[in-house]
């Protein structure tokens, strides 16, 4: 009882907290198609995309009037900056408009007094979400695109007189894989769900492995077009699969504590009621929830059956590690790349993810080990952490469902 205790502790805190500060480092995107060089325009023409769940921190009133567009338009327009030299060139012909699946898109036109020296430069969200990245595609008319990524540390970006970018292209595919997954607490909080109870380094390994495997071929199908997904639904499965990992941490540390997947159950039944007075239920989403229920129910039923339960969590690992790739494969798709950069893209892009996640078991592991030389702080630690986890999971998954 105690445990239980323990775990529900954890999971009103967490709760509580996330509440208050919602959701993992966004992202954000923008497309500058800039003038051809033998025309008379010396500008850009910008189409910018935000999420919804970041521009709720900026406090706009999130009703999607044509008040609330423009003040996203122009906050837009105004931190998406394009300089010339000393100069910033003025934004004219903003509009924005409502998309699906949780985003507002903004477009405007830049003219700039001259090409030299010009510079992009991004301020958004620096003053609530400093660790926010932002990708920038960059078009030219007789130049390869090209794609970057800037942040509150690098928040320039300088653009050379035949339109193209100072920068090599794999090295860029390579820093935003390793950045994506080190901004991503949802892929980090799964990453040490996946091996907070690792019994040694060879399981970390065989569970790092069936990880990278199954999001490397689902991350690889998405983004050459063979498989087409809805990548709401993929992110709040993102967030499904952290709950069920983090309660099968905690439930496996609290000698099997009957009320641990109870409560996981319990949790997605009372959404699965309460979701209609708040959205429209689709068939989609309704089979969503029936279908994460009886998994979520039988996957307990045979771990409770099983003498080595932890044997299941490589079968898992690479079942969610599926889903994982689909969401890494959405920002492939957001960066729109032309077939030509599309493989070496894709191949930069996972090595830094790679790079990224041997980065974070590095950093993890041995803090585990040293941790486990305690054992009474390390069942404490690893049930209110997994305890945490699960409850963040579960608001992941309800937010990134309902948006």
């Amino acid at each position: 009882m105690n445990n239980l205790r323990q775990a529900l502790l954890g999971f009103m805190l967490l709760l509580a907290g996330v509440m208050a500060h919602a959701h993992n480092l966004g992202t954000s995107y923008s497309q500058w198609t800039l003038d051809a060089p033998s025309s008379s325009g010396k500008g850009a023409d910008v189409q910018a995309r935000v999420p919804q769940l970041q521009l709720s921190r900026l406090q706009l009133d999130p009703r999607y009037t044509p008040d609330y567009l423009t003040q996203v338009g122009t906050l837009l327009a105004a931190d998406l900056q394009l300089w010339a030299g000393e100069q910033r060139c003025p934004a004219s012909q903003i509009q924005a408009r409502q998309e699906s699946e949780g985003w507002v898109t903004a477009t405007w036109r830049v003219d700039c007094p001259s090409t030299d020296d010009r510079l992009i430069r991004t301020r958004l969200f620096e003053s609530v979400a400093p660790s926010h990245l932002h990708f920038v595609r960059i078009d030219s008319p007789d130049q390869p695109s090209q794609q970057q990524v800037l942040n509150f540390a690098a928040p320039t970006l300088a653009i050379s007189q035949n339109g193209t970018t100072q920068e090599s292209s794999l090295t860029h595919f390579v820093r935003i894989g390793i950045e994506h997954i080190l901004s991503g607490w949802d892929h980090l909080a799964f990453i040490l769900m996946l091996i907070l109870l690792a019994g040694s380094l060879r399981d970390v390994v065989w569970v790092a492995t069936g990880f990278t495997v199954a999001h490397s071929l689902t991350l690889a199908a998405a983004s050459l077009g063979w498989v087409l997904v809805d990548q709401a639904r993929v992110e709040a499965l993102i967030g499904f699969s952290i709950a069920l990992v983090a309660a099968e941490n905690l439930w496996l540390s609290s000698a099997r504590d009957v009320w641990i997947p109870r409560l996981l159950l319990l949790a997605l039944f009372a959404f699965a009621l309460l979701t209609p007075a708040f959205t429209a239920l689709t068939l989609m989403a309704s089979l969503l929830m029936a279908g994460l229920l009886l998994f979520t129910a039988c996957y307990f039923a045979l771990l409770a059956g099983a003498q080595k339960p932890q044997r299941w969590r490589l079968a898992l690992t690479f079942i969610f590690g599926l889903v994982h790739g689909f969401g890494f494969a959405g920002l492939m798709g957001e960066l729109q790349l032309p077939p030509a950069q599309l493989i070496p893209g894709l191949l930069g892009f996972n090595i830094g993810v790679e790079l990224g996640q041997i980065f974070v078991i590095a950093l993890i592991w041995p803090l585990l080990l040293l941790l486990r030389r305690h054992p009474r702080a390390a069942a404490w630690g690893t049930q209110s952490v997994s305890a945490a986890v699960a409850g963040l999971g579960v608001f992941w998954f309800v937010t990134r469902l309902l948006v």
